[in-house]
């Protein structure tokens, strides 16, 4: 059986399962996503933990729960909370300790980067109504699958030109091109199959061109990451796809644009 083949019989239920909550949305939704987080946190944390300057793990776990359930806090919590992060993010950009300065910083990456991008991905879903949130939601999921799909067999097939020779030596300037491509047809699609998008047409070109950029750039950070880590994938959690890291890395980038896009264009 192909590596190929393994990807697919994997891939087709878990895109069924996860639309299907995507679809019920509420409680279901958000556990789930938030399990997701949880989850690509600790994959972070494990290939930091590969690199000369592993995270402050228990600090990123505070910080992620601060991003997720901050509203929960008093905010005698919140904002001193708050106010520590970033006083301590000011000192090591313009300290001249080195060594913690980078510690800190991936203690960031591992608490902030994803959490963000799932959070935003939540929010995205609560816009509007329940039915408005799906069609929107599900518009992103496949612009990113689309634009991932043709990425991959156009850069396969027309590929020449590498797009990040060090960081991802696969990807070509070629498949970013027909990557467009396939953000388009995911949009396409979502927008003939509901029965009235919750954004006017216009919105189209500027989520496209977000998710052709942002998700491909969300993916070389990633394959940045597990190459200083010297890895090939972020864990072996999915059969065949590596780990949540690898699956999701464009979504996370992806999403908090395209929210504050579909919230500036709602009808």
């Amino acid at each position: 059986m192909s590596e190929l083949t393994k990807r697919i019989l994997f891939a087709v239920p878990a895109a069924a399962f996860f639309l299907w909550i995507t679809w019920l949305g509420g409680n279901a939704f958000q556990t789930l996503i938030f399990a997701i987080a949880l989850l690509t946190v600790w994959e972070v944390h494990r290939l930091t933990q590969r690199t000369p300057y592993s995270d402050l793990f228990p600090i990123s776990l505070i910080i992620t729960l601060m991003i997720w359930r901050g509203e929960l806090l008093p905010p005698w919590i919140l904002y001193p909370a708050a106010g520590m992060v970033i006083a301590a993010t000011l000192w090591a950009w313009i300290s001249k300790k080195d060594e913690w300065a980078r510690r800190w910083f991936s203690t960031l990456l591992t608490g902030v980067y994803a959490p963000f991008g799932f959070y935003m991905l939540i929010e995205l879903r609560q816009l509007g109504t329940n039915t408005e949130g799906f069609w929107l939601t599900l518009s992103l999921l496949l612009m990113i699958w689309g634009n991932d799909m043709l990425a991959y067999f156009g850069g396969r097939k027309f590929g020449k030109n590498k797009l990040a020779p060090v960081s991802s030596p696969n990807k070509t300037w070629e498949g970013f091109a027909f990557g467009f491509l396939g953000a388009a047809l995911g949009f396409t699609i979502t927008w003939f199959i509901s029965d009235t998008f919750p954004v006017a047409a216009v919105a189209a070109i500027p989520a496209i061109i977000i998710v052709s950029t942002m998700g491909p750039l969300g993916d070389v950070t990633a394959s940045r990451l597990k190459r200083i880590a010297d890895v090939k994938d972020s864990s072996s959690l999915l059969p065949g796809h590596g780990g949540l890291f690898d699956r999701f890395d464009s979504l996370i980038l992806s999403a908090p644009f395209v929210y504050f896009l579909y919230r500036m264009f709602m009808h």
